[in-house]
């Protein structure tokens, strides 16, 4: 029997959805099929299953519904897709005639509303051919428990571009950003109060209204026929300008370390050991990447030696037994300790990869990048010039092009924004003229980088009490988001509704009617069982990640969930930033509609 697939959160959540909707509903006994993914498909399985557990709902073989394949006529095949034309035409070359069919029969399952004018299509072409056409409202990538991605990460270009002929693409990509996000909703079984930071640009708050009005339609179609009343969760919605800092500054905890530092592609690491090239993949079924991936690197290198230990010391203790039983129990432990070394070595190789990174050029940057974040040093003195504070960076040889203008960066984001003077001078001294547009296109992202006057600061919470090592003063803005939303002290102004937010929000105490008691508590408190949901439009950075975890384990009776169109490393994020000014067809697009 196959391992049950993983108990984490989001993923969990949304494979019982497939199971249930998908699986469940085309199952019969004995009967194998053969499924058929297109691209957004094969990325959601794989991210919340394994082949084990596909194979114990009764699938035999995966194919790519794009490429060419070899018919099988006895056998049903069943069709996981997304409903556009380019998988829709896919499928009726499939079944262009009856003598012509590929497979014995179809059923149907995408993932969100398929369009009438695709529909028709369908039904005009092989109506007889097809068992089930269903719509599941899918439309999302688990990507971790606490994580989601839309898998869009062209509408960057398209949300900030200020090419006002990409208008019309930008209302698309809007309407089907707003679609997906209903269907995160949906599966959270969550009907929420919808909220938008209101300044500087208006993307969040016409995403909101789009938001709140595909939440009204799709819930007034539920299957029952009734009408799902706001429940005990909220959904703030948030242009990526609102913090700059944090897309830019080396991180030092593990994930955000490592993501940034070394070339992982596809959650897929790259090590050398014992003389041989291998490959792990980064993924919550490790344990130990859980546990280890949002501590600090410092804390993670005197961690994984100390498990190494342990495990070597407990298998020595077996091992000294001589037994039968000893013996017996010592074999069907070796494949355990075996497997559990191999993370120890993976996770210690990461470290040490990340480490000397950090060694060669990175160490000295973290300390100017904390100080030109902050506006203060270390001991929580004031930096009286920020451009004393920037100068050794500039003119050390040792850093690249991209590590300059990322502390470039936090200068302008430190003092707000900066003179065109001072600019042209930066970037002329630095011999970055090529990658200017790295620095100037932010202010279509509404930050301020060359100002017409001085703007305010926005006040940050004072957190000079908290533990922390020297080098990772700054904390995430969107951590103070989390913890204001979950304590009701966001805002109204720089927060407005889209929808009046159910009463456990508004301060009253009131307790959501679809929660169920429980015993072991004889006072709910307000957020009991609540969830708080967060879109960032434009990416979200491994840090933002990881402050989600941190404020459902301290706030125990709220989940956060924080998701994005897609997933951040600063190099990237740069890139896309650079082609922001240039026009769509100089830049490399958009997945087909």
């Amino acid at each position: 029997m196959a391992p049950p697939v993983t108990e984490r959160g989001l993923k969990s959540v949304v494979w019982r959805k497939i199971k249930t909707a998908v699986f469940d509903d085309c199952k019969k006994e004995g009967e194998w099929k053969i499924m058929l993914l297109d691209e957004f498909t094969t990325k959601l399985l794989s991210s919340c299953c394994k082949m084990t557990d596909l194979l114990e709902e009764g699938i035999t073989v995966i194919e790519n519904i794009y490429k060419n394949r070899e018919p099988v006529r006895q056998m049903k095949a069943l069709y996981f897709i997304s409903p556009t034309s380019k998988s829709v035409d896919c499928f009726l070359r499939d079944f262009g005639s009856k003598c012509e069919n590929k497979y014995k029969a179809a059923y149907i399952y995408f993932t969100d509303f398929c369009p009438d004018s695709l529909f028709n299509k369908i039904k005009a072409s092989c109506s007889k051919s097809i068992r089930r056409c269903k719509e599941i409202n899918i439309s999302f990538i688990p990507h971790e428990s606490q994580v989601y991605t839309l898998d869009v990460p062209d509408a960057f270009y398209y949300c900030y571009s200020p090419d006002p002929s990409n208008a019309s693409s930008k209302e698309a990509v809007m309407e089907a950003m707003a679609e997906q996000i209903v269907t995160v909703c949906a599966t959270l079984d969550e009907n929420p109060g919808v909220r938008y930071k209101s300044k500087p640009l208006d993307n969040a708050s016409k995403l909101a209204q789009l938001v709140e009005k595909k939440l009204e339609d799709y819930y007034k179609m539920d299957e029952k026929g009734l009408i799902k009343g706001k429940t005990h969760s909220q959904l703030l919605i948030i242009d990526r300008g609102f913090d700059p800092v944090s897309t830019v500054l080396h991180e030092l905890t593990f994930q955000a370390m490592a993501y940034d530092l070394l070339p992982i592609e596809n959650d897929t690491y790259k090590y050398r050991t014992d003389g041989k090239d291998k490959e792990a993949v980064l993924e919550e079924d490790d344990d130990l990447w859980v546990r280890v991936r949002h501590r600090h690197i410092a804390v993670v290198l005197e961690e994984i030696p100390k498990l190494m230990k342990e495990i070597s010391s407990t298998k020595k203790a077996t091992e000294g037994k001589t037994s039968l039983s000893a013996l017996t129990q010592l074999m069907k432990k070796m494949p355990h300790f075996r497997k559990q070394m191999t993370k120890q070595v993976v996770h210690l190789n990461l470290a040490e990869d990340c480490m000397n990174k950090f060694k060669l050029n990175i160490e000295k940057l973290c300390k100017t990048e904390q100080d030109l974040a902050l506006g203060t040093d270390a001991e929580g003195q004031r930096v009286k010039d920020s451009m004393l504070v920037l100068l050794p960076v500039l003119l050390n040889k040792n850093h690249d092009n991209c590590d300059k203008i990322r502390a470039v960066l936090l200068y302008i984001f430190g003092i707000n924004g900066t003179t065109e003077e001072n600019l042209d001078r930066l970037i002329h001294n630095v011999k970055i003229e090529d990658d200017s547009d790295m620095i100037r296109n932010w202010s279509h992202l509404g930050v301020p980088i060359v100002p017409p006057s001085q703007q305010a600061k926005p006040v940050r919470k004072d957190r000079s009490a908290e533990e922390t090592f020297q080098l990772s003063r700054w904390t995430p803005f969107i951590k103070d988001i989390m913890e204001d939303a979950i304590d009701n002290r966001l805002d109204s102004k720089e927060w407005p509704y889209c929808s009046r937010c159910p009463a456990v929000w508004n301060g009253s105490g009131a307790v959501s009617a679809r929660q169920k008691p429980r015993t072991n508590y004889l006072e709910l408190d307000r957020k009991n069982g609540s969830r708080l949901i967060i879109f960032v439009i434009g990416g979200i950075t491994y840090s933002e990640m990881r402050c989600a975890y941190e404020v459902s384990q301290a706030h125990k009776s709220c989940e956060v969930i924080i998701g994005s169109t897609h997933i951040l490393t600063p190099r990237k994020l740069l890139d896309d930033v650079k082609m922001l000014n240039k026009s769509k067809d100089k830049v490399s697009f958009l997945k087909e509609e």
